[in-house]
């Protein structure tokens, strides 16, 4: 009998370049590819998750995809912990091959299955597919991570090659791959999810236009300037490789700075997986943050009265996307001028955000605050109106969300803005004193 091996398809989907899969198919024996709809994450989430939608629908792509090759994908609904030892004991699998996740819980999760796969003699093997560089790949001369980003780009870029951005030829060694019994794909209700689409998914594409012209165009949130390739990056339907290799192409450097950033804020996590709900420099956490509910709706809701932001949440509610300068002075806001705790923050977006990613999520979240690596000075507070006059001042992206700017129904700003800034330079001085 011939060795079957199974590949876990997790933040990774699709089936060209994808380094986890191609080294299951060089390993020796036939491949059996899984996906895994893993009920512990999808419990914790409201019925019409767009997200679960977005990877249903790709999960049903991605079959379609290894049909063409005569294999079918097997689905499942259930707990991996679970699910893993028990398909490795029904079809007597050698070795497991799937790659690598940094965050915190799915770290702790890999390593209760290799500890089951261990009993049963059955090999759990992982590979780098979601970055470029993990772990200490990029580190500083002494071994130890880096806490600022500019010289980690620096490093970043020095320690960058072709063998990095080579694709994988999975194709190459397709023949490899199982071709086994079907089993049938779950229906979306099955799962427990709505396959109503409410918010609009980017396609895969890169838009080299776009990207050629970034720079220029980045901040100005009225304008088709930023790739929205984020959410692809994040469920990995389309390669970091490819990518970059298209970015160098293009000669666009600060697209490629934005990219690097994924990567130090993934090493970040990795290192420091308590930076997920605390702040990165500990002294930050002795902030006495306010809590107003009223305020914290407001914020959340798009009616603070201070148009630039109301603008940014209200395209988050919407879409599942905010633009990224908008998402720094929204952010800014609710932590400077609210006084309310980053984590608040945090967690909306992630409850919101189609590409939300729990690296960048937390790290640009610590870096409004100024608790974060790399974090802006705590006394650097955006000035939401002067924002607005820098980077909309004709107001086109405000009058696209806010309709009712300019009228009588438009509410008052719920907060003071010297007011605001004078409240929270005392009280991060009297926390850092301290």
């Amino acid at each position: 009998m011939e060795q079957l091996a199974l590949f876990w398809h997790r933040r990774d989907l699709r089936i060209s370049d994808n380094a986890g899969l191609f080294k299951a198919l060089k390993h020796g024996g036939k491949v059996q590819p899984i996906f895994i709809f893993d009920t512990r994450i999808l419990n914790q989430l409201p019925k019409n998750d767009q997200r679960v939608l977005f990877i249903y629908r790709t999960i049903k792509e991605l079959n379609a995809s290894y049909k063409k090759l005569g294999v079918s994908l097997w689905v499942f609904h259930g707990d991996p912990i679970m699910l893993i030892p028990d398909l490795v004991k029904k079809h007597a699998i050698q070795t497991v091959f799937c790659n690598r996740d940094y965050e915190p819980n799915a770290i702790k999760r890999d390593k209760i299955i290799y500890e089951e796969l261990q009993k049963l003699n059955c090999g759990f093997s992982g590979s780098k597919d979601q970055v470029i560089f993990e772990k200490d790949e990029v580190v500083k001369p002494d071994g130890k991570p880096y806490h600022v980003f500019t010289p980690y780009m620096k490093r970043w870029k020095e320690n960058l090659s072709d063998f990095y951005l080579s694709s994988y030829p999975v194709e190459k060694y397709v023949s490899n791959l199982n071709k086994g019994i079907e089993i049938p794909i779950p229906g979306i209700a099955e799962l427990g999810f709505s396959e109503k689409q409410t918010q609009e998914f980017t396609a895969a594409e890169i838009p080299g236009e776009i990207i050629k012209n970034y720079h220029n165009t980045r901040d100005i949130p009225s304008i088709e300037g930023t790739s929205r390739l984020s959410i692809h990056l994040r469920f990995g339907t389309l390669s970091i490789r490819e990518l970059i290799r298209e970015v160098i192409t293009l000669n666009n450097e600060k697209f490629l700075n934005e990219l690097i950033w994924r990567d130090f804020y993934q090493m970040i996590l990795y290192w420091y997986p308590q930076s997920v709900d605390h702040a990165f420099r500990p002294e930050y956490d002795r902030i006495e943050w306010e809590f107003d509910e009223v305020q914290f709706q407001a914020w959340c809701n798009g009616l603070t009265g201070y148009p630039l932001v109301d603008a940014g949440m209200r395209e988050l509610n919407e879409t599942g996307h905010m633009h990224n300068r908008v998402r720094m002075v929204v952010a800014s806001f609710l932590c400077k001028h609210l006084l309310h705790d980053w984590r608040l923050g945090e967690r909306y977006f992630a409850e919101k955000l189609l590409d939300f990613e729990l690296a960048s999520n937390a790290g640009g979240w610590q870096w409004a605050a100024g608790s974060g690596v790399d974090a802006a000075p705590y006394f650097r507070i955006f000035n939401p109106t002067s924002q607005q006059e820098k980077f909309d001042p004709k107001f086109v992206y405000i009058k696209n969300w806010v309709p009712e700017f300019g009228t009588s129904s438009y509410p008052d700003p719920i907060v003071e803005h010297k007011w605001a800034r004078e409240r929270v330079l005392e009280r991060y001085k009297k926390a850092l004193k301290t």
